[in-house]
């Protein structure tokens, strides 16, 4: 079982992660290194729903863990829209297909669907997890 203190340094590191790791993309894409640019993407958006499940006390142990407990704990409850349930198993099929399939690249126009909903699905969990961090920290 985490402190609070290592609770709030593992949230604060993935936040920090998701960030840095957005940031990797447009270099991606002007590199057309469309396959890294979908994994990013989708590394993007799993550091930042993986912070927000530790800053909830939520454990999972996997990638389909967190997508699942993404849904049941933020997607079903209203916290967020059931599109970014959509989204984010969309960036998760993508980085799937682009890392392991063979014969599949993905390309400008794929990637170029995909980019804007990994800014805002980090974007929103961002803020809920600065306010869960604004309330546990202290000032």
């Amino acid at each position: 079982m985490l402190t609070d203190q290592e609770r709030i340094d593992i949230v604060r590191y993935r936040i920090e992660c998701a960030e840095r790791t957005l940031g990797e993309i447009d270099t991606l894409l002007a590199l057309k290194y469309y396959n890294n640019a979908a994994n990013r993407m989708y590394y993007a958006c799993y550091y930042a729903v993986s912070a927000l499940l530790v800053a909830n006390g939520i454990a999972t142990k996997s990638h389909d863990g967190v997508k699942q407990m993404f849904g049941l704990h933020f997607i079903r409850t209203g916290v967020f829209p059931p599109s970014y349930g959509k989204d984010y198993s969309s960036l998760f099929e993508s980085r799937q297909t682009g890392d392991y399939e063979d014969l599949f690249d993905h390309d400008e126009q794929s990637t170029a669907k995909l980019y804007p909903k990994a800014k805002e699905i980090v974007a929103a969990v961002k803020e809920k997890v600065n306010l869960w961090l604004a309330e546990n920290t202290e000032k």
